[in-house]
């Protein structure tokens, strides 16, 4: 009985806690990174978490921003910077900065690594 216990038990941690074990990939080449950003962050803007926020309190804002986002070691955004903007709407780009700088993204860098990616948001 008791190994029959230890099966089912070992059985379920196999099974069930993969992505416990999962760990994100590293990605060393500065293309790979700049594409995995983009798409992340092209996933982030069309989301409907993001759009509900958005035309919550901008609802009138449209338009294009050009930004760099800078990435760290562990996937976090250690910084975002408006290069250039039709937008005027101070308010909507501090909302911009704050909730991409709050995004962590799926996957690390090598130690000691930073990219900065250059990023074309369109709002429509």
């Amino acid at each position: 009985m008791k190994s029959f216990q230890f099966i089912l038990l070992f059985a379920f941690l196999a099974i069930g806690t993969p992505k416990a074990f999962a760990q994100k990939p590293v990605l060393t080449d500065e293309d790979a990174v700049t594409e995995t950003v983009t798409k992340e962050i092209d996933a982030v803007f069309h989301s409907e978490e993001f759009l509900k926020k958005k035309n919550k309190k901008f609802a009138d804002v449209k338009g294009t921003m050009i930004v760099d986002i800078g990435v760290v070691q562990n996937g976090k955004v250690s910084s975002f910077f408006k290069v250039d903007s039709d937008i005027k709407n101070i308010d909507f780009i501090n909302f911009m900065s704050n909730y991409i700088l709050d995004h962590k993204f799926q996957f690390k860098l090598q130690k000691q690594q930073r990219y900065k990616i250059r990023y074309n948001a369109t709002f429509e």
